[in-house]
């Protein structure tokens, strides 16, 4: 028999709503010129997305709108991203940023850390730059990394650690303020060597970035909540989550040795992705209790299945 599917939403999914009505809802409190009524209108916008996708489709069509929804938190955080923009101040008083370049001096000159990456002169910098241009995709990477090892099936968890770190660090921005150091203190600090990379990420950020604040670092928090999230997927492939940590780190080096964020943008990043990982030992514990829960043997003698 045939029919429309019952709507049920992912938890992924409760997650990605969960952040637009707090977008809404928080933007009563807010005095910014662009905000008007738009978040709410954007949360019954992703709301409709949402129940469309869960409930449309025939049963031929089932698979179809399965895999949808397994690409469709892209949109989902983009547009989110995007929305940050409303939150963007009449005016900055850079008060945080200059606390926040205290350390990133100490990092930079007294501790040599600019001096240390262009010490091989191209390759270091070269390195960073993609770096931090992958983070753009690497939330698509790693859930083609699940199709393609056959973990479809944990595609939803992926997205709940990565969305838990990543929308975390957009739903912070409306309270910092901020504009990034190479905009605050152009100029000054910037890398001694400038590559090809750096300047298509350059282009990105004049283009498509939002202009709100930059505490705390998302770029951060998402490449390492990527990075718990495969090591809880791939327990038996823990090279992928090594591989992913050591790429984490490095994105947090560009970040400020790029001058795209301040020390305490990525301390914090780091911070909030530390959410992110709590989820996914929280996942990982509730998987075991499953399996110890469909291995029990039931008042009959037969096991639970």
């Amino acid at each position: 028999m045939t029919g429309r599917r019952q709507v049920a939403l992912r938890p992924s999914e409760w997650l990605i709503l969960a952040f637009f009505a707090y977008i809404a809802f928080i933007s009563l409190f807010f005095d910014r010129p662009h905000l008007h009524v738009t978040p709410f209108a954007e949360f019954l916008f992703i709301t409709s997305i949402l129940m469309l996708v869960a409930g449309s489709g025939r049963e031929r069509w089932q698979a179809f709108f399965s895999h949808l929804r397994d690409w469709l938190p892209l949109l989902y955080t983009l547009l989110a991203f995007r929305e940050m923009e409303l939150f963007l101040p009449a005016s900055f008083d850079s008060g945080l940023e200059a606390s926040w370049i205290k350390l990133d001096r100490v990092l930079l000159d007294d501790y040599h850390l600019r001096a240390v990456i262009q010490g091989l002169g191209l390759v270091i910098p070269l390195y960073l730059e993609l770096c931090y241009l992958l983070v753009y995709g690497m939330a698509a990477i790693c859930v083609w990394i699940l199709y393609s090892r056959a973990k479809r099936r944990f595609v939803d968890q992926y997205w709940v650690i990565y969305l838990s770190g990543t929308l975390l660090a957009y739903a912070l921005f409306p309270y910092f303020p901020s504009r990034p150091p190479r905009i605050v203190y152009a100029g000054l600090d910037n890398p001694g060597v400038s590559t090809w990379v750096r300047e298509l990420n350059l282009f990105i950020l004049r283009r498509a970035t939002i202009h709100v604040g930059v505490f705390p670092s998302a770029h951060v928090s998402a490449a390492f909540a990527c990075t718990w999230a495969m090591f809880l997927l791939f327990p038996e492939r823990k090279r992928i989550g090594w591989l992913l940590l050591i790429y984490s780190v490095s994105v947090s080096v560009a970040t400020v040795y790029g001058r795209y964020h301040y020390a305490a943008d990525v301390l914090a990043g780091f911070g909030v992705s530390l959410v992110a990982a709590a989820v996914a030992v929280w996942l990982a514990k509730k998987k075991k209790a499953e399996r110890l829960e469909t291995s029990r043997p039931s008042t009959t003698g037969s096991k639970i299945y």
